[in-house]
């Protein structure tokens, strides 16, 4: 198994726990006091960009042990020369040819576009009870910001207070929050996207949001995701919100309606419930069934009034993955997610998460090489988003890249959350007034803390006047200090890109190509497709050589 640093002396960071391959650690706490390279970032921005303490040493590379197959063994590609496109009026002269005037908007979909200002994307944050408890700072964050969110499934279903009546949703309070919170201070720019599974389905979901929103809402059919291969699940520690759960119809485990279940919990020897949603197509045998359910529920949705709809799949192997896209494609969807295993989640049973499924590198490969199948053959390809453990600026460019012309954004979960849960903390430690209702975890600020980074947010918060510029000096009242966090770590991660793409003389997404990297050994080259560093460029070299 291939091992992680778990300190940076350079940036100065350290993971609390272990390190995935994106940096982050398996287990992420939303109490945590740090200091990993995405915490740090959603308060320090662009800093966490360069080595600590300028002026006072050099910094060198660590990053050569270049073994498996990984993102991290894809290497970006740099130039010496050129300029590929400039917008704006702006010429390829070197005083237009800097970072900053690379532009990383983007946009998704077929008959309506959407657009998007930095080219990401939340993972689903459904019933999982700590996208409930962060949710402000998660939706407000990217709606100032500009980028899609997505309001994963079982919202609904797993909500007391929504009501439902010979099983069609009347009233959806928890739902309605999310989608409200997100549409305040959306601007033109991202997207809500609501997901929907089996249970969702059957209670109506859709028809609940077309009639109550219209066509302000994307609309998301989800095969499956890279963190798992069942339906979700949350868990509960009360025994009768699980019993309300299974009159709900989900499957909770253990049975809490059975009486020994029950005489176990009151003992403690059963302290917990888990819940599970249902597979989906389990009463289809080959995939002509799967296309035909497949295309009539979107058709379904297109008559219900829903102008954009999407289709989040998982890592299942190659026959899924060619469904999706070959459906999304015929379906003519706005977008379609493609989850790598690798990823992460809140209640995936641990073990199935490290040993099932494709690898996202894997999976992605493959997703740009059907899709360019599709596309030699006429096809209008759907637009796609990279998912599965991705936290820092070189993991958007080499996702890109990788699935490029196709892949529009990269689909972030984990990373996201981080500055959502960071700032939280900070609100609520620096006004105990607010703790409860924002979930902060912190009661006070360490000294350490404090003589680090501040005492007052203006101090804390890289990015807190640029949103105080964007929103207004009243506004900034109403805003979580979780939003602010989410725009600094997306204003570090936007200069972070910026800068790969102006070293590869690519300044406009649409220019950026799979000649924008090389694989760091042969094992990638041959799953990927991505040729090894020294063969890029050699025979153009040796014609130079020659002249």
């Amino acid at each position: 198994m291939i091992s992680y640093q778990k300190s940076n002396d350079v940036l100065n960071t350290v993971n609390r726990g272990n390190p995935a391959e994106s940096g982050l650690c398996t287990l992420c706490r939303s109490d945590c006091r740090g200091r990993c390279e995405t915490w740090m970032s959603s308060m320090k921005g662009r800093k966490l960009l360069y080595p600590r303490d300028f002026g006072c040493v050099t910094a060198g590379s660590s990053n050569t042990n270049h073994i498996g197959v990984c993102y991290n063994n894809l290497r970006v590609q740099g130039y010496n020369y050129g300029a590929n496109g400039l917008q704006g009026g702006l010429t390829n002269q070197a005083g237009d040819c800097i970072f900053p005037n690379v532009s990383l908007e983007t946009s998704f979909g077929k008959a309506e576009k959407t657009k998007t200002r930095v080219p990401i994307m939340t993972g689903a944050l459904g019933s999982t009870f700590i996208a409930a408890k962060y949710w402000e700072s998660f939706a407000v964050g990217a709606a100032i910001v500009g980028f899609p969110i997505v309001i994963g499934e079982n919202v609904v279903g797993v909500d007391k207070y929504s009501v439902l009546e010979n099983g069609r949703i009347k009233s959806a309070p928890e739902l309605e929050r999310r989608i409200d919170v997100y549409l305040r201070y959306y601007d033109g720019y991202g997207a809500i996207i609501v997901q929907m599974n089996v249970e969702d389905t059957r209670n109506g979901v859709a028809e609940y949001i077309i009639e109550k929103y219209g066509d302000k809402v994307i609309l998301e059919l989800k095969w499956g995701q890279g963190a798992k291969d069942i339906g979700g699940e949350i868990q509960v520690t009360s025994l009768d919100y699980a019993l309300f759960l299974k009159e709900r119809g989900y499957i909770v485990d253990p049975d809490p309606t059975k009486p020994e279940v029950q005489e176990a919990f009151k003992n403690g020897a059963i302290q917990s419930f888990a819940r599970h949603s249902r597979l989906g197509y389990t009463n289809y045998n080959n995939y002509e069934e799967v296309r035909k359910d497949f295309l009539d529920a979107v058709a379904y949705l297109r008559k219900l009034g829903y102008k954009r709809v999407t289709l989040k799949t998982g890592s299942y192997g190659m026959e899924a993955l060619a469904m999706s896209i070959k459906f999304a494609t015929e379906a003519k969807l706005d977008l379609l997610t493609v989850d790598g295993s690798g990823g992460g989640t809140g209640m995936s049973p641990w073990n199935m998460m490290e040993a099932w499924g494709v690898p996202s590198i894997n999976l992605h490969a493959k997703a740009y090489e059907y899709a360019k199948i599709l596309g030699e053959n006429g096809a209008d390809v759907v637009d796609m988003a990279f998912a599965g453990g991705f936290a820092r600026e070189d993991h958007i460019f080499k996702a890109l890249a990788l699935g490029a012309p196709y892949t529009k954004l990269v689909c972030m979960g984990r990373a996201l959350m981080i500055p959502g849960f960071l700032g939280a903390n900070i609100e609520g430690a620096l006004y105990a007034d607010r703790r409860e209702r924002l979930n902060g975890n912190w009661e006070s600020l360490t000294k350490a803390f404090a003589d680090e980074f501040g005492t007052e947010p203006q101090e804390i918060f890289a990015g807190y006047f640029d949103v105080k510029n964007k929103i207004g000096a009243d506004e900034m009242r109403n805003i979580p200090l979780g939003a602010v966090a989410v725009w600094t770590l997306a204003d570090k991660l936007s200069a972070g890109v910026q800068q790969l793409m102006a070293g590869a003389r690519k300044f406009s997404l649409s220019e950026l190509s799979r000649d924008d990297l090389f694989a760091a050994n042969r094992e990638t080259a041959k799953e990927t497709g991505i040729p090894y560093i020294t063969e890029v460029g050699d025979e153009i070299a040796k014609k130079i050589l020659s002249l």
